[in-house]
């Protein structure tokens, strides 16, 4: 037995927030709720199906009211946590610090003429016929596509998060990406 097998139970005594908690990722901690609140010996889903029953439904709405009470205390903990990362985007912005809004852009500038060096570099091998260099870089392509992927990676996020920080400013919303996004759009179509 699992907390999926009491969730339909629950739902059908009337709870259908913390029913729907119980067969979900977060049943463990619904049912040390449910368990509490129906006077359970122990808060296994054995020993709160057992006590169902026997209990009444007030037990059964006191516990409704405290599961949504937790979500709600995780939705202010989490709606605090933005507001903060909010105000810290802000003061970057605002900031007058030079290093502050030069990294970014002296890493994009560095990292375009590494690739150009490169290819200097691999024109001028053939260029002269000289293939110890270009097996070399051959033998090392692995590393490179690697070094690579990584660095253009972080240019990148720097790209995306750059324009949500410029959109925040304007705006002084927090701006969705791209993962923000597609979460929104599975949850809409469930």
């Amino acid at each position: 037995m699992d907390w999926g097998d009491i969730a339909k139970q629950v739902i059908g005594l009337g709870a259908p927030i913390l029913g729907t908690a119980l067969g979900g990722p977060l049943g463990g901690a619904a049912g040390r709720i449910l368990a509490e609140a129906v006077g359970a010996s122990d808060a296994t889903p054995e020993a709160v199906g057992k006590a169902l029953p026997t209990c009444g439904a007030e037990r059964i709405a006191q516990a409704e009211n405290t599961w949504a009470e937790a979500v709600r205390a995780e939705a202010e903990a989490a709606r605090g946590s933005v507001a903060e990362t909010q105000a810290t985007i802000r003061a970057e912005l605002s900031s007058q610090d030079l290093f502050q809004r030069l990294w970014r852009p002296l890493y994009a500038l560095e990292l375009t003429l590494e690739c150009a060096a490169l290819w200097v570099v691999l024109v001028h091998e053939f260029w002269t016929g000289d293939m110890t260099a270009i097996n070399a870089l051959i033998g090392a392509t692995g590393l490179l596509v690697s070094y690579w992927g990584f660095r253009f990676g972080v240019l990148g996020v720097y790209v995306s998060g750059r324009t949500r920080e410029k959109l925040c400013l304007a705006t002084g919303q927090e701006t969705p990406g791209a993962f923000d996004k597609l979460v929104k759009a599975v949850a809409k179509k469930k």
